[in-house]
């Protein structure tokens, strides 16, 4: 595991987009394993003004997403497909079917779990998986619990989830209670693994992610038993580490 200080959110974002655009340089037609959120906005914003440069080519390049919330539709501004559209899609020359995310209103949740997960693995997997990390350890929508789920699945959000995640919606009511998300098995099968945090609100669970015992209690711990994890966290949000 290799850990980047950044000297603030901005420097983050940077030293994250560096990453990603020379996996884009290496292998032109890699698979990225995307995520959304506030974290990675300005690392995308870095990828759109180096491809508006000419440094970058997206045209051969697929995408997987993290996740999606049920129920929502892919116009709705808070939907995941609009995020991804509105921070990079839209801005580079990628082409729109080599971008694959959940499908937020598919009737049947085990089915969709199923075909997203054949998805990923008819492209050969992922090359490169961004990750954030929410307050309570998760990564993807893979909430703490009992055991590590293997593969895409349909969760129940926690409420803590649903308090971070209220400030996007007009209230906690209109935040998505369930969420389509890959597996912890599915994440740790990416050859490389990306994680970004930001924040000294985050200190205390990314010092227990990266040093404390792997549990599923903490689901970004197991990223501790990836052999290829590259950590990008401002000094704030490593400000816990011993």
């Amino acid at each position: 595991m290799k850990i980047y200080k950044a000297k603030d959110y901005q420097d983050m974002s940077r030293k994250a987009a560096n990453i990603i655009s020379a996996q884009v340089i290496t292998k032109p037609d890699c698979v990225l394993g995307l995520a959304t959120g506030s974290t990675p906005e300005g690392m995308y914003a870095q990828l759109v003004e180096w491809y508006k440069k000419g440094d970058l080519d997206f045209s051969e390049v697929k995408s997987v997403n993290l996740d999606e919330y049920r129920g929502m539709t892919r116009d709705n501004d808070q939907s995941y497909y609009y995020f991804m559209h509105k921070h990079l899609f839209d801005h580079v020359n990628i082409d729109p079917a080599n971008t694959h995310l959940p499908n937020g209103i598919a009737e049947d949740p085990q089915e969709e779990c199923i075909r997203y997960e054949n998805q990923i693995k008819s492209m050969g997997g992922v090359d490169l998986q961004l990750l954030g990390m929410g307050h309570n350890g998760h990564i993807g929508f893979n909430e703490p619990g009992d055991e590590f789920t293997k593969m895409t699945n349909c969760v129940d959000l926690q409420e803590s989830t649903i308090e971070a995640n209220k400030r996007f919606f007009a209230s906690a009511d209109d935040v998505p209670k369930q969420a389509y998300t890959m597996g912890i098995g599915t994440i740790m099968r990416a050859k490389k693994v990306l994680l970004m945090v930001s924040g000294e609100d985050k200190a205390e669970t990314l010092a227990k992610a990266l040093c404390g015992p792997i549990t599923p209690k903490v689901p970004a711990s197991v990223l501790q038993l990836h052999n290829d994890v590259v950590v990008v966290a401002d000094e704030a949000a490593l400000s816990a580490m011993k």
